[in-house]
C-alpha cells in the first residue's frame, strides 16, 4: 500500500503573554550591571555579570506580537508545536522556531486565460476569488507555498470551467444548456465548489468565486459579434411576423363579426398580404388609394 499524504492539524500552541516576561527578561538584564557594579575588582563575578545580563538579552527574543487575525505557528527542532492566534504581546522559550501567517481575507484577481469553451471556440476568461487560510499548519507545513498554491488552482479550476460549459447559446439547441455568459451564477457557484476542493489540501477557504472577465478571443471576436447581431435580427424578425399574423387575424375576425363589410377570399388573400407588408416593412408603408375594383 502506498503511503498516504500526512495530514497536518492546527492545534493551540502553549505560549504565555508577553508583559511579565518582558519585565522579568529587562530585570535579569538590569541585575548584571548592579552585581558587576557590586565587585568591580573581581572578575569572575564580572563574568558572571555580563553572562547574567546577555541570559536577560536571550529571554527576550522569546518576545513576538500578534495584530488581529494573524497567526503564529510554533516549532522545535523543525517539529510542530502549535498555533497561537491571540492578539498582543507573546512569549515562547527562545529556542523554540515562529512562523508568522495571515489569516486575514484575502482577494485575488487571477490573469486573463485563452482557453477552448465546450464547443472549442477560443475564450478570455478570468476570475475573483475570496479566500483565507483555514488551518495555518495545512498551509505552512503540507503545501511549499500556499499563495502560489492558491494562483495555480485558480487557473486550472477555469480551464476546466471553461471546457464544460459553451460561451453562449447556439443557434439552434434541443434542450437549452447553461452557458458562461447566460448563467454567471451557476458558473460562479460550479467554480467556488471546483476550487473547494482543490484548496482543501493547503487548509484554505474558498468564500466566494466569481467570473470577472469574459470574451470571445480576438481572432474571432468580430465574426462573433455580426453573428450575434444576425441571431438578434432574426429574433425580431420572427417576434415582427409572429404579431403582424396575430393582428391580422384579429382584423379579419372583427370585420366578419362586426359585418362590416363582405370579403370573399380573393379579397381576404389581398387584405392579408396588404396589411403584412405594412406590419413587417422596415419603412413606413406609403397609401395608395385604390379607385377601381379588385378584379379590374
Amino acid at each position: 500500500m502506498a503511503n498516504e499524504h500526512f495530514k497536518s492539524v492546527e492545534r493551540p500552541a502553549r505560549v504565555m503573554g508577553g508583559i511579565g516576561m518582558l519585565l522579568v527578561g529587562l530585570m535579569i538584564i538590569v541585575a548584571g550591571p548592579v552585581i558587576i557594579g557590586m565587585n568591580l575588582g573581581d572578575k569572575p563575578v564580572i563574568l558572571g555579570g555580563l553572562a547574567v545580563s546577555g541570559l536577560g538579552v536571550l529571554f527576550l527574543t522569546g518576545l513576538y506580537s500578534l495584530q488581529p487575525n494573524e497567526a503564529m505557528a510554533i516549532m522545535l527542532f523543525g517539529a510542530y508545536r502549535g498555533t497561537d492566534r491571540t492578539n498582543g504581546l507573546r512569549w515562547v522559550l527562545p529556542w523554540y522556531t515562529r512562523k508568522k501567517v495571515s489569516v486575514r481575507v484575502r482577494n485575488l484577481t487571477s490573469d486573463k486565460l485563452k482557453v477552448n469553451d465546450r464547443r472549442g471556440n477560443p475564450i478570455e476568461i478570468a476570475a475573483n476569488v475570496v479566500w483565507r487560510v483555514e488551518d495555518s499548519a495545512q498551509a505552512l507545513f503540507d503545501v511549499d507555498d500556499y499563495q502560489a498554491f492558491v494562483n495555480i488552482q485558480v487557473d486550472t479550476a477555469l480551464r476546466d470551467i471553461a471546457s464544460h460549459y459553451a460561451y453562449d447559446h447556439g443557434e439552434e439547441e434541443a434542450e437549452p444548456e447553461m452557458t458562461l455568459r447566460a448563467d454567471a451564477e451557476d458558473v460562479a457557484a460550479r467554480l467556488r465548489e471546483e476550487l473547494v476542493g482543490r484548496v482543501r489540501v493547503a487548509g484554505v477557504a474558498i468564500d466566494e468565486a466569481r467570473l470577472a472577465h469574459l470574451a470571445y478571443a480576438p481572432e474571432i471576436a468580430g465574426a462573433m459579434l455580426r453573428r450575434q447581431q444576425a441571431e438578434a435580427v432574426l429574433a425580431a424578425r420572427r417576434l415582427i411576423v409572429r404579431g403582424a399574423v396575430g393582428m391580422v387575424e384579429n382584423a379579419l375576425a372583427d370585420l366578419g363579426e362586426r359585418g362590416v363589410v363582405d370579403l370573399d377570399e380573393d379579397r381576404k388573400a389581398t387584405m392579408v398580404s396588404n396589411l403584412l407588408v405594412v406590419l413587417c416593412a422596415d419603412r413606413d408603408a406609403q397609401p395608395i388609394v385604390n379607385a377601381g375594383s379588385l378584379y379590374g
